[in-house]
């Protein structure tokens, strides 16, 4: 099971509730939940590993990790405003701690859909 820590008062903005479920989805491995919240046009730009492009070569991906469920998430900060949005935190597996920057940008600034994401993740011990 993952221990979840929210740092971040998601109160009532729906846009940063959305982003503490979509984070805890990838955390937990719900492929489905992910996959369904972006464009067929998606782009997702893993800075220093790779960049996907479309719904399908994401889903590829999402489905890939699906069985490296974190042992933990910590979310320091949900920041959103219109259409963009950022979520920092840190994911932890096994030995190993990932600290994440992940910036989107939606479809429409009241959408849940995902056009674009934009990760920076940085290993720092294990």
């Amino acid at each position: 099971m993952t221990k979840i820590t929210i740092n971040t008062d998601c109160g009532n903005a729906p846009k940063k509730s959305f982003l503490k479920d979509f984070n805890i989805a990838f955390a937990t491995g719900k492929a489905e939940y992910i996959i369904e919240h972006v464009s067929e046009d998606i782009v997702w730009e893993i800075y220093g590993d790779k960049s996907i492009q479309g719904k399908s070569q994401f889903s590829l991906e999402i489905n890939a990790m699906k069985n490296w469920a974190a042992d933990e998430l910590i979310l320091h900060a949900i920041i959103t405003h219109g259409k963009e949005a950022s979520v920092n935190g840190e994911i932890k597996m096994g030995s190993k701690t990932y600290v994440f920057c992940d910036v989107y940008r939606f479809t429409t600034a009241s959408s849940t859909i995902i056009k674009e994401m934009h990760s920076y993740v940085i290993k720092i011990n294990g």
